[in-house]
């Protein structure tokens, strides 16, 4: 299958997606898309501007994941009245976009927002979701990790970046910004029909 994942970070989401898929990573930071290249070294990784690369390649791939930026859109970011701005509206464009255009299957991941979504999502492990295909909300486990020690939180999501020379601010923004590699899984499990543990366990109750 050719996957996009765009906003790439570091790859929180493809994590636990293996290496049998043809994937695509745009991320528009250079030293965060070299961490995503080291971690996953099968993957073409493109330094790009990711909202505009998919307006001219969405046709090219099976399934695309987007992870716009989220700060303008956080609960936690417009707390403070001196550091509020216009919500990004890349975010409800692109929603838009590929469920008006795109033939394949979606996934746009953002944090839960200051206002009520625009359009309809799923909330799970403090995260909105827009899919054109059912997932499953998954325990909240972020919130209480991010209360933690740093090294607690790489080692939770299985990233390690002390090899990494980023600013430590920086680096705990990078992880905070991952999605946890379950939820990843489970959205990508879902494009490809591929029964859980939760299925069986539906069907044996029916």
């Amino acid at each position: 299958m050719k996957i996009l994942n765009l906003y790439a970070g570091i790859g929180g989401n493809r994590k636990l997606w293996g290496g049998e898929h043809q994937i695509t990573a745009v991320e528009y930071d250079k030293d965060i898309a070299k961490i995503y290249k080291d971690l996953y070294p099968n993957d073409t990784v493109l330094i790009k501007d990711a909202h505009e690369y998919l307006l001219n390649n969405y046709q090219n791939f099976d399934f695309i994941w987007a992870s716009p930026p989220c700060p303008t859109h956080s609960r936690f970011n417009n707390i403070n009245i001196k550091s509020r701005k216009f919500p990004d509206m890349k975010l409800w464009q692109e929603i838009i976009f590929l469920s008006s255009f795109f033939k394949g299957k979606y996934c746009v991941e953002n944090v839960i927002t200051y206002y009520k979504p625009l359009i309809e999502c799923t909330e799970s492990d403090s995260h909105y979701y827009w899919t054109n295909f059912k997932i499953q909300s998954k325990p909240n486990t972020k919130r209480g990790i991010r209360r933690q020690e740093h090294d607690f939180v790489v080692d939770k999501i299985g990233i390690d970046l002390t090899k990494y020379k980023l600013d430590k601010k920086f680096e705990k923004q990078v992880v905070n910004n991952c999605v946890q590699p379950e939820m990843g899984l489970h959205i990508l499990n879902r494009v490809m029909n591929i029964k859980e543990q939760e299925d069986v366990l539906q069907t044996e109750l029916f």
